[in-house]
């Protein structure tokens, strides 16, 4: 069974999460540097069988672009350039980085693993797969 991939693109870092092989469940997959999601999907697509690609899109509160936005398209037209038969869907990640910070403190994770960016991408990704199967 084919699984679902979520992405958190930024211009340094990108986390990834991904579902369970049934959709059930979302799991944090791995935070990357962003020059290297490409090779990194590429790898894991080998092993794993992946149907759909998620992507936070990020917008303000009135629907207009955000300064991340363009960064979010041009890596759209690349995943859709280099997986041409794998759908790419964007998510709305408004308040992703936010509700991550606020479950971090809720888990109880140690100051010193919050503070770290690639924690907050990683967990944001995660929710943000998890919302959209709990929608569909």
């Amino acid at each position: 069974m084919a699984r679902i991939i979520c992405i958190d693109y930024g211009g340094k870092r990108t986390g990834i999460a991904v579902t369970d092989p049934f959709k059930i469940i979302a799991t944090p997959l791995e935070t990357i540097a962003t020059k290297d999601f490409i090779s990194f999907l590429k790898k894991y697509f080998v092993s794993e069988e992946v149907e759909l690609l998620l992507i936070g899109y990020p917008l303000n509160l009135d629907d207009t672009a955000t300064h991340g936005t363009p960064l979010v398209e041009a890596a759209i037209k690349q995943l859709q350039k280099e997986f041409p038969n794998l759908p790419v869907k964007k998510v709305d990640e408004r308040y992703s980085s936010k509700l991550a910070s606020r479950a971090m403190v809720e888990m109880r994770m140690k100051k010193k693993d919050r503070q770290k960016k690639e924690n907050t991408d990683l967990i944001a990704a995660t929710m943000m797969l998890q919302e959209y199967l709990q929608n569909n």
